[in-house]
């Protein structure tokens, strides 16, 4: 005797309704095809196969035997005003049980009761209410689970990561420790590597899983692990928050993370049965002296075992299916292995620096105050903001030194020597030709002392027209005077320039050099008559 659930009946049914096939039926409802047949014949009136009689199994099921025909089930769209009883349900019965496997594939999308409803009169012509979809609903989620949709990946398209307790460990001291075991598995081919580390660091889960990757030839185009804190910073199914490092080791190997749902670990079911393969069949009942004895170990494991058995899924051998299909589908692996680094979030000081190893380096004037990534690996010091641009880089110094880019410093704050000779002579010739020329004085004399009497001269702008110190500067180039006060004393008075003559030899005025010398020869003999 067959005894199925009134809900697995109710299911065939409907499945029925809508055309689907007994063996399509068989695999939603997980029962025999000849079952499904059975059950549908009984229900159309057909000549039974034999005389075993169907029973179904529920609160007010009713026997149906194989003579007892139930309602007349077609391949056509059902009826929608057919009513046949709810699994569990007394009483009138639902309008929606013919659109049963409808409302499951709806569902299973996340429509809800409303939106299933509108759908149902638009496409199928439901004539119930929306209360009686609402009420169909919720017995549906209460007593009738989803079932889980399997998932089947296409070579190279995806990895699976999980972490698991490795075999003790006991040391030459006698104390015993567990480390933790990683495993990498393929999702297609079911190819894996195991490894197990000492934490569940970010640094141990990147080198294990880049270990993977070079043992498997190739990179896989996704990764898809739990919520790990050596990955995740913050759980989100929508927008997670993944490490920054791990970010970077991804676009180096050109991969994306993707995390699970939280609390679902079936979204990774294939190494979770992984892991589990690995701890019974490996290490259970096994101890070890050292991290890298349990890691040979499992080396010798996965190739010698794991990898030549028959999967129970994919009903071929691991390596065999990794080899030919799989590996040749891999992403290529980059020339050189993922550069590790340190890093760690910062706040810009108000000096516009950050503290990275007791060394300080400086940051653009508006990120002071704000949150940054730093990342240093002994020569380089890159500084990211919150999306991973990165905004400086600075050459690791020694502890106590600061690095300052120029461009970091605001101009507000730049002193006036950090400009540049050239800048400030630029800025004296905008006064004027005159004004040029006196600071291209001072700077010759002076050298780079005269750079203050530059800024100076230049500062006399804010005060004074351009005219009034174009002429200040004519008077004092004149004049030879060379000091910055001279030229704000002109300023003030705005004196002329001094004239120059010209000395002359012959004039009315002027006696010839016959008549003085006459003159000395008289008096000459006068003194000695």
């Amino acid at each position: 005797m067959n005894r199925l659930k009134m809900a697995e009946h109710n299911a065939i049914l409907g499945l029925a309704r809508l055309g689907w096939s007994f063996r399509r039926i068989a695999a939603e409802v997980g029962v025999d095809r000849e079952t499904v047949a059975r059950h549908v014949r009984a229900a159309r009136g057909d000549p039974p196969d034999s005389n075993a009689a169907i029973s179904i199994t529920g609160s007010d099921a009713p026997a149906l035997a194989a003579d007892q025909p139930g309602a007349p089930v077609g391949t056509g769209p059902p009826d929608p005003n057919a009513a046949i009883s709810i699994p569990g349900s007394a009483g009138q019965r639902s309008r929606c049980e013919p659109f049963r496997a409808v409302i499951l594939a709806q569902l299973e999308l996340g429509l809800t009761a409303q939106r299933i409803w509108q759908d149902l009169k638009a496409e199928h012509g439901f004539g119930g209410s929306y209360q009686s979809v609402q009420r169909f609903v919720k017995r549906l989620r209460t007593t009738t689970p989803l079932p889980f949709r399997r998932m089947e990946s296409d070579p190279g398209e995806q990895a699976q990561i999980d972490f698991g307790r490795g075999a003790p460990i006991i040391t030459p001291e006698g104390k015993r420790r567990r480390p933790h075991l990683l495993r990498v598995v393929l999702s297609c081919s079911r190819k894996a590597y195991s490894e197990v580390v000492p934490r569940q660091t970010t640094e141990h889960f990147i080198r294990a899983l880049e270990n993977a990757f070079w043992q498997f030839g190739g990179v896989p185009k996704t990764l898809v692990t739990d919520n790990l804190k050596a990955a995740v910073i913050r759980a989100d199914w929508y927008d997670p928050d993944l490490n920054p490092k791990i970010q970077a080791f991804c676009q180096h190997y050109g991969t994306t993370l993707v995390p699970t749902r939280p609390r679902l670990p079936r979204h990774k079911g294939k190494v979770e049965r992984g892991v589990g393969y690995a701890q019974s069949n490996a290490l259970k009942g096994r101890t070890f002296d050292s991290l890298a004895a349990q890691n040979r170990f499992l080396e010798a494991w996965e190739t010698g075992v794991a990898d030549t058995r028959i999967h129970g899924t994919t009903r071929q051998q691991v390596a065999k299916l990794f080899t030919e299909v799989e590996q040749p589908a891999l992403l290529p692996l980059p020339t050189a292995r993922f550069p590790f680094f340190q890093e760690g979030e910062r706040i810009v000081n108000r000096d516009g620096h950050v503290e990275v190893a007791k060394a300080y380096y400086s940051a653009p004037p508006e990120f002071v105050g704000r949150k940054v990534w730093v990342r240093w690996d002994g020569h380089i010091v890159r500084i990211f903001d919150q999306q991973l641009r990165q905004i400086a880089i600075h050459a690791q110094r020694e502890p106590g030194r600061f690095a300052t880019a120029p461009q970091h410093i605001a101009p507000t704050k730049r002193s006036g020597i950090e400009r540049g000779t050239a800048w400030w002579l630029k800025k004296a010739h905008a006064i004027g030709g005159e004004a040029g020329g006196w600071a291209e004085s001072i700077l010759q004399q002076r050298g780079v002392h005269g750079i203050r009497v530059v800024m100076g001269l230049v500062s006399l702008a804010h005060r004074y027209r351009d005219a009034e110190i174009e002429h200040a500067c004519r008077v004092a180039r004149s004049h030879a005077a060379w000091r910055l006060r001279d030229v704000r004393n002109l300023l003030k008075r705005q004196a002329p320039p001094q004239e120059q003559f010209e000395f002359i030899t012959e004039h009315p005025l002027i006696r010839s050099l016959a008549d003085y010398g006459a003159l000395v020869h008289t008096a000459f003999e006068e003194v000695h008559a």
